[in-house]
């Protein structure tokens, strides 16, 4: 869709809340990202207005009058389910991920074991629950996966939690810090190589895959800190990699979003292994970053799509698992 004809549609998206906040460990970039995509809507003409679920109940919404939602939340109680459940009973609808995609894909086990039951690549990994680990479960992790491996929280986003681990001597520690997030935690093979992000925009068929972009960390790791709040890490874009295997990264995320059931938009991080330069899929994110450091405004502009035009957009896509007309009698 061009400019021209998003902001004419912008007129008729009727009055918009824009998310943000939240509960969730990552409430300070959540707001980021909204106040972001509320200068964006805004510019485009779209009657939008901040809302921030930490504050007062989603009931409102609806006595508010809102008509449709830009959901700018991240992790748990946002990108879990949870509010989209909330606003498929309001009839509101939202942009993103349904309630089934959603809640599966914040969980980071469940989503391998519906990729590994699609016969897609996810490196090796082994659940643990907390409380639940002793000594002697510790000591065989390394045997499973090798070394180094990753440990993190199974539900959060943002790197927040996560441990590479060198030695088995560290194990311990970063399974606590991982329990100290979640009740669950995830010890994951490590894939050494080069890290990728795959944005896609759309639903069913009509998905499509954003340029693919390459995250290279100088000094240091690609964590929460160098996520949102340096200049560490370069996102190159067009990818510098090969054609091929940025054809690969692609087909494999637009598998891996379809699999899933997932609408709207949704960012796809994967690894290429250095040695056989295999992609291998790590996660996927439903309701991605849109701050200034973010990758899908990254790559939408790669693509010629002004950040102002992405909002609107994907806003102009929000929808319902279930819309106006299939409720029961």
């Amino acid at each position: 869709m061009s400019p021209g004809n998003l902001t004419h549609r912008a007129a008729g998206l009727g009055k918009v809340a824009v998310l943000m906040g939240g509960h969730s460990a990552e409430r300070e970039i959540s707001l980021m990202s909204g106040r972001g995509v509320l200068q964006a809507l805004r510019s485009r003409g779209v009657d939008a207005h901040a809302f921030d679920p930490a504050g007062q109940p989603l009931c409102r919404l609806k006595e508010q009058g809102f008509s449709r939602c830009f959901i700018a939340l991240h992790g748990r109680y946002g990108e879990d389910g949870t509010v989209q459940g909330a606003l498929e009973l309001l009839r509101i609808p939202y942009t993103g991920a349904g309630v089934l995609a959603s809640s599966i894909a914040i969980d980071k086990v469940m989503t391998k074991r519906v990729w590994l039951a699609e016969g897609l690549a996810t490196p090796q990994h082994v659940a643990l629950r907390r409380g639940e680990v002793d000594p002697a479960r510790l000591r065989e992790l390394p045997e499973a996966l090798g070394l180094p491996l990753i440990v993190k929280p199974v539900r959060e986003g943002s790197s927040l939690g996560l441990t590479l681990v060198h030695k088995p001597e560290e194990l311990q520690a970063a399974v606590a810090a991982a329990a100290a997030r979640d009740t669950d935690v995830m010890c994951e093979q490590y894939v050494a190589g080069d890290e990728v992000t795959c944005a896609v925009i759309g639903s069913g068929a009509a998905a499509r895959t954003l340029p693919v972009i390459h995250i290279v960390v100088h000094g240091g790791d690609y964590d929460y800190q160098n996520k949102y709040f340096t200049d560490a890490a370069e996102y190159r874009v067009p990818c510098d990699l090969p054609a091929v295997e940025v054809a690969a990264v692609q087909a494999l995320s637009l598998q891996a979003y379809r699999v899933l059931g997932c609408r709207g938009w949704g960012r796809v991080d994967i690894m290429i292994d250095g040695a056989t330069r295999k992609p291998w899929l790590l996660e996927i994110n439903t309701s991605p970053g849109m701050t200034g450091h973010s990758l899908v405004p990254t790559a939408a502009r790669a693509a010629g799509l002004a950040y102002e035009d992405l909002c609107v957009q994907l806003l102009a896509d929000a929808a319902l698992d279930y819309p106006p007309g299939e409720e029961q009698p």
